[in-house]
């Protein structure tokens, strides 16, 4: 049986502190983002996740978006080296989490960068951006742990959002989903649909054709219902305000055997 279980880190309390770099700076409610972090990961439990919290890492404004410190591939671990100077040392819980949960551990090492929110996987074949937070070495690290293991790693660039999953992910079927102001080479997916809202661009797949969705995106949503998937939705209002996406929140292991 594939495993269902995600790995989730709960909001420091400095989380307002967060980066921010394609957006103007707001104010971010702390409590409020606590909230909506809670109903988030009850979210995942409701549909049949296990989630597995990693150690809180207070110092670390943007600890919470867990998902840019490792990258999973069948049953191996790619620790990342986020671009980010200031949050490199973030990944220090999660690969004490991803060791006990039995994965192969592997490194991003320097001179290359990867932050996991640049790489979406569909099927075998997984895509990086290379953008503001992932370089060239990062790409060929990449390439190199999860090639051989059978993945195709196809580089696009991303120059307009933070991270590749800021600008595109996946509908169960495969298709590709983006906001087209978003997207730098909507031409490099096989198959790609146009979203009419930024934040509707992201889903976390829960398995049986349920999308976990930002509130944000309600006219998005209503386009996905109608293709026959079955939107859920929930509030990352006070995430959004750091350039964080339903994606970010979480890391999804699916391919880890009992």
């Amino acid at each position: 049986m594939p495993s269902k279980k995600a790995l989730v880190r709960r909001p420091s309390p400095r989380l307002a502190e967060g980066l921010v770099t394609h957006i103007e700076r707001e104010r971010v409610d702390v409590g409020l983002a606590l909230e909506q972090w809670e109903a988030y990961v009850e979210a995942l439990r409701t549909y049949g996740w296990e989630t597995i919290e990693v150690d809180p890492a207070d110092d670390f404004p943007d600890s919470v978006f867990v998902e840019d410190t490792v990258v999973m591939y069948k049953n191996v671990a790619l620790i990342t080296r986020p671009g980010a100077e200031s949050r490199r040392d973030e990944t220090m819980g999660v690969e004490e989490a991803v060791a006990r949960l039995g994965c192969s551990v592997n490194w991003i090492w320097e001179p290359g960068t990867l932050d996991g929110g640049d790489v979406l996987k569909i099927g075998d074949t997984v895509y990086v951006g290379r953008g503001g937070r992932t370089n060239a070495a990062g790409v060929q690290q990449l390439r190199a742990a999860f090639e051989p293991l059978g993945a195709q790693v196809v580089a696009v660039p991303v120059s307009k959002v933070l991270h590749l999953k800021s600008a595109v992910t996946a509908l169960p079927d495969g298709t590709v989903i983006g906001h087209i102001p978003k997207v730098d080479k909507p031409s490099l997916f096989p198959r790609f649909l146009s979203v009419p809202e930024e934040s509707g661009a992201h889903v976390v797949l829960l398995g049986g054709g349920r999308l976990l969705m930002a509130a944000s995106a309600p006219k998005t949503a209503d386009l996905l219902a109608d293709l026959g998937n079955e939107p859920v939705l929930v509030d990352i209002s006070e995430f959004e305000k750091l350039e964080g996406c339903v994606t970010c929140l979480s890391v999804r292991m699916r391919e880890l055997y009992a």
